[in-house]
């Protein structure tokens, strides 16, 4: 999806620090169906960066039916009962015989699956060449149905409506830990915000679902199978979380996105969409009692769910042993080295927060060792430390210098992290690492957007009140606290190794991207995937400019990257061949005036 641009990056880059020493005045409410309602007035501009956040990702999801998180991602933009078509009644007669034939369909994969296992037939019993007579038949009818039902959509009607009265940066993103959904709308037009979204947590039609499935399937394709390390990362993610859910993509596993019902999506969504797991968060030109009036109007008439989101109860089991991971990928030679950590908001968070900024950057130690030192590494090493909700780690990374071994590379990684748990960090360096945690985080509280997305991921992970709670905190950390965490969990037998080796034949990595951060430069490789893979010049088009119009909202240390993104893309788009001309076709505007129905 074109909107999906750098969602990971923004949770990074947002949870990496804790708020400045300014305190947040936030009004928090709670409607009596749970939904959690945050609100700061700034009126300095007249707009509102308006978001909410659903408490739910790839670690609330069973085996069968990982992904489908990220597949309400999609779905949630298809429209309502009101959105996105002009005939509902012929629209949901067409969605219901799409489910009896995808019925009827799946009792063919499930002979096809046990074929499988048997050893009849080989490959994936989703390939054409494994189709029984049955499964064509009811492929050609479901095609059918495709077809018909794109007859009474109204394409991107939601974005329509949104862009139509003024509104911009329409967009969502899914993580481990939640799903996100942003927006930002002048003040005359909050009232416009609490209606679109109220109808379609309320109202929701999974239209598209079977046949957004493949698109599903082709953004995983182009983030991971594509990528030169991508599937290698997904395998490092699945053994160092050995019992824990974090183990499985995002993205979801392909036999699970292929055969995920709707009838599964809507129960899903029952549960995790329901108003008590909901925080909708906004920051800017209002009133916060005329937008609460708004809150209890629209989104007070959402039912609380009947069935109360499931416990996570799985923890991960502690590791015994270091893990290896060796692979040749068409990439620089790169060392990666990871340890079990903690979530977000534990007590030993803070020190793992400020080990991961000593080491980082051009001023930090990983630097200064392994490139101006020992000259083991290119680029800029980095350290990131990554508290989701559950579970946390500590990662860091480097890449290989021409003529040097990675084995060079993973021993100075080592011999620095080893470092924090034999000497006490200096008081001047340590004082250091807290003032740049304090400046950053100040910057970007400067920013309606941001700090709106900070309330919300707060909030998903544990409290909003971290915004404010958090500096202290991290002031109150000592040099012995990080050399007593880096003794407890920076230990070989909590140790996880990837190493990447150049495939014979591949070609060097491109210098501008070798010499970004590697804690981004992953993202960076996922994000230049699926742009170099769009051919369609209009859609294109809309990307670069939704880019540039993101780019004055980058916090800076992602500016460098995120540039980098925008030029490879506007290269890309300069390469393809210029869209015919087109006459002035009459264009239908679907109404806004009228409210969607409840």
């Amino acid at each position: 999806m074109t909107r999906r641009y750098l969602g990971t990056a923004l949770v990074l880059l947002l949870i990496a620090g804790t708020a400045g020493a300014q305190q947040v005045r936030v009004r928090e409410e709670v409607l009596p169906n749970g939904l959690k309602l945050l609100m700061v007035e700034r009126h300095d501009s007249p707009t509102v960066a308006c978001g909410w956040v659903a408490r739910v990702g790839s670690v609330n999801e069973a085996p069968g039916i990982t992904g489908i998180s990220h597949l309400f991602e999609h779905m949630m933009f298809k429209g309502t009962k009101t959105i996105g078509t002009s005939d509902f009644a012929k629209d949901a007669g067409i969605l219901a015989q799409q489910d009896a034939i995808r019925a009827e369909m799946e009792k063919e994969y499930t002979l096809l699956r046990e074929k499988a296992r048997r050893g009849e037939i080989s490959g994936n019993i989703y390939d054409p060449a494994n189709m029984t007579p049955r499964l064509k038949d009811l492929k050609a009818e479901i095609e059918k149905l495709f077809a018909a039902e794109k007859e009474v959509i109204v394409k991107d009607e939601l974005d329509q409506i949104y862009t139509r009265e003024g509104g911009s940066s329409l967009n969502a993103f899914t993580t481990e830990d939640q799903t996100v959904y942003f927006i930002t709308v002048p003040s005359n037009k909050l009232e416009l915000w609490f209606w679109m979204e109220s109808d379609r947590l309320a109202n929701p039609v999974f239209r598209e679902f079977y046949s957004e499935r493949d698109v599903v399937r082709e953004e995983r394709r182009l983030r991971t199978e594509s990528t030169p390390t991508g599937k290698f990362e997904e395998a490092f993610e699945a053994m160092f979380w050995e019992s824990s859910p974090y183990s499985h993509p995002v993205v979801g596993w392909p036999s699970d996105v292929e055969s995920i019902s709707r009838s599964e999506a809507e129960s899903y969504f029952a549960t995790y969409y329901a108003p008590n797991n909901l925080t909708a968060a906004i920051v800017g030109d209002f009133d916060s009692g005329k937008a609460l009036e708004l809150a209890r109007e629209y989104f007070g008439r959402i039912p609380t769910g009947k069935t109360a989101p499931p416990e996570m109860i799985t923890d991960e089991t502690p590791q015994l042993a270091e893990k290896r991971l060796l692979a040749e990928a068409d990439t620089n030679p790169e060392v990666r080295v990871r340890f079990h950590a903690v979530p977000f908001n534990h007590a030993e968070m803070f020190a793992f927060e400020l080990i991961a900024d000593l080491l980082n950057k051009r001023t930090g130690r990983l630097y200064k060792a392994l490139v101006e030192d020992q000259k083991v590494a290119a680029g800029e090493p980095s350290c990131d430390f990554r508290p989701m909700k559950y579970q946390g780690y500590l990662e860091a990374d480097a890449e290989v210098k021409d003529g040097r071994r990675p084995e060079e590379v993973e021993a100075s990684l080592v011999a620095e992290l080893d470092k924090l748990a034999k000497e006490p960090v200096g008081e001047h360096e340590l004082q250091k690492v807290k003032n740049q945690e304090l400046a950053n985080s100040f910057r970007r509280l400067q920013s309606n957007f941001y700090l709106m997305l900070q309330l919300l991921l707060y909030d998903s992970y544990d409290t909003w009140t971290f915004l404010n709670e958090g500096p202290k905190r991290v002031q109150a950390v000592t040099a012995a606290d990080i050399q007593r965490v880096a003794q407890k969990y920076l230990t070989k037998e909590n140790r996880n190794v990837a190493t990447y080796l150049r495939k014979a034949g591949s070609a060097a990595e491109d210098p501008e991207l070798a010499a970004l951060p590697a804690e981004v430069k992953g993202m960076i490789k996922q994000q230049l995937a699926q742009i170099i893979q769009m051919t369609d010049r209009g859609k294109l088009e809309q990307a670069v400019t939704r880019m540039r119009q993101m780019s004055a909202k980058v916090p800076e240390e992602m500016k460098p990257a995120f540039d980098y993104l925008v030029k490879k893309a506007q290269g890309h788009l300069d390469s393809l061949p210029a869209a015919p001309e087109k006459g002035n076709a009459e264009q239908k505007t679907p109404p806004t005036g009228e409210k969607p129905k409840a």
